[in-house]
């Protein structure tokens, strides 16, 4: 009951802004803003049957593998960068240059180093993902308590279970912090790719209903876009609440101390 009124509480906003659409859009004849009945006639026949195999699959391939590097390059440099303070300081200016340079700036040298093939598109999803993982592993690893460096320096711990056991657990709620938000970059980032790269995928379906004035399409893959986006945010949120349910825990005990 418990997860029927969260979810009702989480959906009645977004249904009613769909109703209100609805109404408003009814009578519409205006060829940019179709009646949302086309959209969604046009999204059931496209989206529920051949346009999950052709466009999203293939996007989906491309999120997933590009979010999965971005994740080990980013925790990996994290720890080494966090672990090692002067080594920090030294590539602080280059890490700050590239995460302020926008992803839609690098592309065009992704395409004259890789082409307009998908190896292209993941690596710019990767490269726009990798910072915010990045930055928050750094300052996860420096915001571990001091008296656990104490303590494992005591008992002589090497520095490889030190991260396995001590830091890498301490920093786990900023990583997945970064790595949400990673996420949604890494999807902004993928269709922005598609849409400049070969054909197949949202981005590149969207793009291309547009141009051929396929209005009601192009709305239907937007559409679908957004329902894509809220499901893989839903998905990482009930891996991070399994992944970090000991750390809520430890939280819910220490508020219940205090």
């Amino acid at each position: 009951m418990t997860v029927l009124r969260r979810l009702a509480w989480e959906l009645w906003f977004p249904l009613l802004l769909i109703a209100l659409w609805w109404i408003i859009s009814a009578s519409s004849i205006d060829p940019y803003f179709p009646p949302l009945s086309e959209i969604l006639d046009e999204f059931v026949d496209v989206w529920f049957f051949e346009g999950i195999r052709t466009e999203i699959w293939p996007s989906l391939q491309r999120l997933i593998l590009a979010f999965a590097i971005a994740c080990c390059a980013g925790v990996g440099l994290g720890l080494v960068l966090g672990v090692m303070t002067r080594l920090d300081n030294a590539v602080r200016p280059i890490v700050e240059f590239l995460r302020a340079t926008p992803g839609v700036a690098i592309l065009p040298v992704m395409i004259l180093l890789l082409g307009l093939s998908d190896s292209m598109k993941i690596a710019i999803i990767a490269l726009v993902a990798t910072w915010p993982i990045l930055l928050n592993t750094i300052d996860g690893v420096r915001s571990v308590e001091p008296v656990l460096h104490q303590v494992t320096a005591s008992y002589r711990i090497t520095l490889a279970d030190r991260i396995k056991f001590v830091i890498l657990p301490a920093a786990s709620p900023q990583i997945f912090a970064g790595a949400r938000t990673a996420l949604s970059i890494a999807v902004v980032a993928m269709v922005i790719a598609e849409m400049v790269g070969t054909p197949g995928g949202i981005g590149y379906y969207i793009l291309d209903a547009q141009r051929g004035f396929k209005i009601t399409s192009m709305w239907a893959g937007i559409i679908a876009l957004g329902i894509l986006g809220y499901l893989l945010n839903k998905l990482f949120a009930l891996g991070e609440r399994r992944a970090l349910a000991w750390h809520a825990g430890m939280t819910a005990y220490d508020r219940g101390g205090k």
